[in-house]
């Protein structure tokens, strides 16, 4: 979270979805009431170095590390939390004084803190452990709204792959070294990501529907869900069935894995620098395209997880239970977490971000892309619709060796190798800048660079689209045609 965002927060004052507390030297005493509140209501941000007036007080340089190091602690003591949830408190600095943040995510459980059970309102925290009728609603209203907890207490372990439960183990710690996940049995790390569960209605216990749909091997999953599917479709040319497709019927973990190769076989990438560094605007979109509709989707429903790729746009479509319809706005949208526990193991494992971050990144980088802002449709099927770039065509090798012939046939004469080097990195990364394309070529001097686009762009190969500080180069219509020539 940015500066500019903690203060609009804090300016707001303490409310249903914000909590602050000084805890200057150590955590409050009530710090865990109101964690367990955010995680059994509509999860909310928490302060450490903030008064309740909105002042901020920061937190003592020294014991900075002390309060993280406690507040995780207790985070994973069932003793103290129950369910354990997994969070990463978060340092800011403003003006000289530390903050801690920390973001709390609804739950898709019904959370204890040292055996009482807290709900929250614009007042505050409150225990409603004494109030059947309360926890009852509560109890209810969780089951009822998340379908990923439903319980399969004949499901064992042997039912779950264990080479899918030691890879989710190893990219969690990728991400974060030192990840609690790496000290846990897998029965014990399951559990913790609550994906185990026991029903305090029922009295049944077991293995999640999210588990199953997360690490199950595929025949257990089609045993559970025989209408579960995800579909990968090309469409371009054969526009009344398909030109590729994927039919995915495995776990989430290697369904995204498959939908991004789909991605990168079907998509062209764009040379895009961030921060002076190559990045991958095509793979930063689709993340979350893709995490969408594995992640947010409703999975008791039948229809079927669509991707569809077509010659301008890529379409996406998941079952979905609406809360609210209509095309989201970016500056009012309220993400509201549809499977948690799912989306907790997937932001653990690097695959997704916190709820909202995801779909201002999708805004951001898809301007990037291809100057348009994606659509994003909240109905009973809920859609993403993503623009790309009118210039986007994967090209093989084979096309690019026969260059040289294809370009004879309307210029008279082949290119050099250097005018060639360049012309092939151009192919690849349509948009590229100079300043790109030298970095592209090993640092080909920017004088190089320029004389040969001057000759290119003579040869009416290529041209500059867009502005002075934004524009870069493309294929001319003419080059585009020849290539797809040479392609059929």
């Amino acid at each position: 979270m940015n500066k500019e965002n903690l203060l609009k927060i804090i300016g707001k004052g303490e409310n249903i979805f914000t909590e602050f507390k000084e805890s200057k030297t150590e955590l409050n005493k009530n710090v865990f009431d109101s964690i367990c509140a955010f995680l059994n209501r509509n999860g909310g941000n928490l302060f450490l170095g903030v008064k309740d007036n909105g002042k901020i007080c920061g937190i003592e340089k020294n014991k900075v590390e002390k309060i993280k190091q406690d507040l995780v602690a207790s985070l994973n003591n069932p003793k103290k939390l129950y369910p354990t949830y997994f969070l990463i408190p978060k340092e800011i600095e403003y003006n000289g004084k530390t903050i801690i943040h920390l973001h709390v995510p609804e739950s898709s459980q019904v959370h204890h803190h040292k055996n009482k059970i807290f709900d929250r309102n614009e007042d505050g925290d409150f225990n409603i452990s004494n109030n059947s009728g309360l926890v009852s609603a509560m109890y209810l209203r969780k089951q009822t709204s998340y379908s990923e907890n439903k319980i399969y207490p004949y499901v064992e372990m042997k039912d779950l792959r264990t080479d899918l439960i030691g890879r989710a183990k190893k990219l969690a710690l990728n991400q974060r070294p030192g990840h609690i996940w790496n000290e846990m049995s897998d029965f014990e790390m399951l559990k913790s990501a609550q994906l185990y569960l026991k029903d305090y209605q029922t009295g049944k216990e077991g293995f999640t529907l999210a588990g199953i749909l997360l690490f199950g091997k595929d025949e257990v999953i089609l045993s559970v869900l025989p209408h579960y599917k995800t579909d990968a479709i090309l469409r371009k040319k054969n526009l009344n069935r398909y030109d590729d497709r994927d039919d995915i019927r495995t776990n989430l973990i290697e369904s995204y894995d498959r939908l991004m190769a789909f991605i990168a076989k079907h998509l062209s990438d764009k040379f895009y620098l961030e921060k002076n560094q190559r990045i991958s605007l095509r793979d930063h979109i689709f993340r979350e395209v893709i995490s969408n509709i594995l992640i947010h989707r409703e999975f008791i429903s039948p229809f079927p997880a669509k991707l569809i790729i077509s010659s301008d746009k890529v379409t996406t479509e998941n079952s979905n239970k609406p809360h609210g319809f209509g095309l989201l706005n970016l500056n009012n949208y309220s993400p509201f977490p549809k499977n948690p526990s799912i989306a907790r193991v997937f932001r653990e494992i690097g695959r997704a971000d916190e709820l909202g971050s995801g779909i201002r990144n999708l805004y951001y980088y898809c301007k990037k892309y291809s100057g348009k802002s994606p659509k994003l449709l909240e109905e009973d099927i809920f859609k993403i619709i993503v623009n790309i770039p009118s210039e986007n065509m994967t090209v093989n090798k084979k096309t690019v060796e026969g260059l040289n012939e294809g370009l004879n046939e309307g210029l008279n004469e082949g290119l050099n190798e250097g005018l060639k080097s360049l012309f092939n990195k151009i192919i690849k990364n349509e948009g590229a800048k100079v300043k790109e394309l030298s970095i592209l070529l090993d640092n080909r001097p920017i004088k190089t660079i320029d004389r040969q686009i001057r000759n290119l762009k003579e040869m009416g190969i290529i041209k500059r689209k867009g502005s002075r500080k934004t524009g870069g180069y493309y294929l001319t219509e003419k080059m585009i045609k020849i290539l797809e020539k040479k392609k059929k």
